[in-house]
């Protein structure tokens, strides 16, 4: 370690000096003495969150044996982080140390709490905030200053501890020196006593001769993604097809394919004029596909298919809500999004709910989340992206919420409770199952305990003062405090969700945790998309309809040679493969079979299903059930208020599913799917081929695959047999299973 430059000129104090000498040496994480049960019969809170506890652990505990005024260089806390007796976490530092001499000096000084009107911290600045290093620059000096309450400023460089997100991008030293190990990007984070700050690196490949080739933007969006690929001296990719790009929005906005006759005419007219240029060009192109924008956002599958994500945020599920309330609950969703309600208004009546979990379904939002707690930590993910639930036992270790704050905030939800008209449930054992009409209220009493203080929490907002209930109750004053325009929290979160829902990631990632520590890849996108957001009125079609016309959208996947390890700045889109509902949806469209849903109309889509389940939890669930194919491509149970419940991954048991299950085999084999009409239709192979790439992949077969699929038919024994095998082929295709 170089020379230290925190300089003091008072003698050192628990609550700067000694803290910090004990964060650098890693004893409160919680691999070591911040962990929940401590090490060696000895813990600490974690991080330092808590200072009066540490004070009364490192002093108070074991008779005073971890430190000895009398005799400093005897006390336990040195003697062990020396290695002078043995010690489990090992040699912390040495004897000549700042540490060891910070140490002494303080409990040679009476080993204080805090002197009357000690200065504390108020403020962390790390230098540089954001920057880009271009081959042959590989490291970085981050810079980080202290600012305290008596006006005083130190430089805390050398003391202040680092931790780099992305460790394959980079190392860190213990004074601040960043290096990279690869191109790419990461976030260091700077942390000195109780604030942390982020500081953003981007190593960018040298890439001699690079020449920006991007087109010039569409929109704002654009303006802000093409800034910084440029900065990072990477293209995005050409312009998606006209094919690619219908596939893409109709599954993006609607949940299914396009029509065969709906590809063809789309196609078929995108070459045609518009009054923005001339035929064919890329500009006529936009036009052409901002018209189709604005006609799928008018679509009933619209609301259906995003409806279909609000039902996994709040949990729509029969176990808690009963079949009624599920179904009352998510018609009420797909009711509003399909008026277009704005999305404060939409959150606004869900906080501030009450009533009859049948008559007024938003309530069963509070009938979903039984606790306070679990209202609070499901509130602030939802409608804030804000994680609480690591301060529900300690403060936050990477971000300001304490456990004060997180139990200040619960008792906002502390008189929400239920009056259970009836209880019809099939298990009596099940305290969580409920079958019956419950009506939500607010009591007249209901508090929090804070384990903290062991006192009844105060009602508070998130990072304000004690709110005035007056003029409304608590859940009024915070539906309307949360959706206010002036509090950016609830704005952020909500066009960070649309964008991940269209762009396969969050500016903010994951999308439901917004921290200064988890900083957003593209911060000035963020704040564009919020104000937009609230300008248009809180409007989901109108920001979907920015991003889906942004060139940034409708690139193509595949990469070019400066974009290829690209994952975070949207140079290319994104492979994801087919949601649950997408998958089981577009299989019965191209196969031409209307699915059928117990207790649902013959045709219903897996989309439009109000619950987690369909045959429920009791249901005979069989490899032709519904609910296994669901389930074995991610469908959410429901169970969480998490994005991240819904699995996008891919398996062995999919691809085994697809290729050899009874399910597929069936829609592919049945007598009055699509290819029984094509046949019946006297269409020669060549048409049927071509009907079927279309329907499948949107987009005609080339002149090879054409060739050989009909050949394939014309030699098998049964021509049906081969039509079935083409399908087949197709629908296992990696076209028709990833969204690209």
């Amino acid at each position: 370690m170089g020379a230290v430059t925190f300089l003091r000129a008072a003698p050192a104090t628990f609550q700067t000096d000694v803290a910090a000498v004990i964060s650098k040496a890693g004893c409160n994480l919680g691999t070591c003495h911040g962990n929940a049960t401590g090490k060696g019969g000895f813990k600490m809170s974690l991080r330092g969150g808590d200072l009066d506890y540490d004070y009364a652990a490192l002093v108070l505990d074991q008779f005073g044996r971890r430190v000895n005024v009398l005799a400093p260089d005897d006390s336990l806390l040195l003697q062990k982080a020396t290695q002078a007796v043995a010690h489990e976490g090992g040699k912390r530092f040495a004897k000549d140390s700042w540490e060891y001499r910070t140490l002494r000096e303080w409990i040679a000084g009476g080993a204080k709490r805090a002197a009357p009107g000690a200065p504390t911290l108020v403020k962390l600045e790390v230098t540089p905030r954001e920057q880009f290093l271009i081959e042959p620059a590989s490291s970085v000096a981050v810079k980080a200053t202290a600012k305290f309450s008596d006006g005083s400023v130190r430089d805390v460089t050398d003391i202040a501890c680092y931790e780099v997100v992305n460790v394959a991008v980079a190392d860190v030293s213990t004074t601040g020196r960043v290096t990279r190990k690869e191109s790419g990007e990461t976030a260091v984070l700077v942390r000195f006593l109780h604030l942390q700050e982020p500081v953003r690196l981007a190593f960018v490949p040298a890439r001699p001769g690079f020449k920006w080739a991007g087109a010039p933007p569409q929109n704002f969006v654009d303006e802000h993604v093409f800034a910084k690929l440029q900065t990072l001296r990477m293209n995005p990719s050409a312009l998606a097809s006209d094919e690619v790009f219908l596939r893409r929005a109709y599954l993006d906005l609607l949940g299914i394919l396009p029509t065969a006759e709906e590809a063809k005419r789309f196609v078929e007219a995108a070459g045609n004029r518009t009054p923005n240029s001339k035929p064919g060009t890329q500009n006529s192109k936009l036009s052409h596909r901002a018209a189709l924008i604005d006609e799928l956002l008018e679509r009933p599958e619209f609301a259906d298919f995003w409806a279909l994500k609000w039902a996994d945020l709040l949990r729509v599920e029969e176990k808690t809500l009963d079949a009624k309330g599920m179904q009352d609950f998510h018609r009420w969703l797909r009711a509003s999004l399909a008026s277009g309600k704005p999305m404060d208004q939409f959150a606004r009546e869900l906080i501030a709910s009450r009533g009859s979990t049948y008559s007024n379904p938003e309530a069963n939002f509070y009938r979903a989340n039984r606790t306070p707690v679990i209202r609070a930590e499901a509130a602030a993910q939802v409608f804030l992206g804000t994680r609480l639930q690591c301060a529900q036992c300690h403060n936050h270790p990477f971000d300001r919420w304490t456990q004060d704050d997180y139990y200040d905030w619960a008792a906002l939800f502390a008189r929400v409770d239920y009056k259970i008209i009836e209880n019809k449930r099939r298990d009596t054992n099940d305290k969580h199952e409920f079958i019956g009409e419950q009506i939500v209220y607010l009591a007249r009493k209901g508090s929090v305990t804070n384990p903290r203080t062991e006192k009844a929490a105060e009602p508070r907002f998130l990072g304000v003062a004690k709110p005035d209930f007056e003029k409304q109750d608590e859940l009024e004053a915070l539906a309307t405090w949360m959706t206010a325009p002036a509090n950016p929290l609830f704005a952020r979160a909500q066009v960070n969700r649309i964008w991940f829902h269209l762009m396969g990631r969050g500016i903010v990632d994951p999308i439901d945790d917004f921290r200064a520590t988890n900083p957003a890849s593209h911060p000035a996108l963020l704040d564009a998309l919020t104000k937009e957001f609230v300008q248009s009125g809180f409007s989901l079609r109108h920001v979907i309809r920015a991003i889906v016309n942004s060139r940034a959208y409708q690139t193509a996947s595949e990469p070019n040679d400066t974009n290829a390890a690209d994952e975070l700045n949207y140079a290319r889109a994104p492979l994801r493969r087919l949601t649950a509902e997408q998958m089981f949806d577009t299989l019965h469209q191209v196969a031409g079979v209307s699915a059928e849903f117990k207790g649902f109309p013959t045709g219903t889509r897996a989309a439009e299903l109000p619950g987690a389940r369909i045959e429920g939890r009791r249901g005979k669930r069989t490899q032709m059930s519904p609910d296994v194919f669901l389930t074995m491509f991610g469908k959410p149970p429901r169970l969480l208020t998490c994005e991240c419940e819904r699995s996008p991954d891919t398996s062995l048991g999919q691809a085994f599913f697809m290729l050899s299950g009874p399910a597929v085999n069936e829609l592919l084999t049945r007598s009055d799917n699509r290819v029984g009409a094509l046949l019946d239709s006297g269409k020669p192979n060549r048409a049927v081929v071509e009907e079927l790439y279309w329907t499948a992949l949107t987009r005609p077969p080339s002149a090879t695959e054409l060739t050989k699929t009909v050949a394939h038919i014309e030699r098998a024994k049964d021509r049906r047999a081969g039509v079935e095998d083409v399908l087949w082929g197709l629908v296992n295709a990696k076209e028709f299973v990833l969204r690209r």
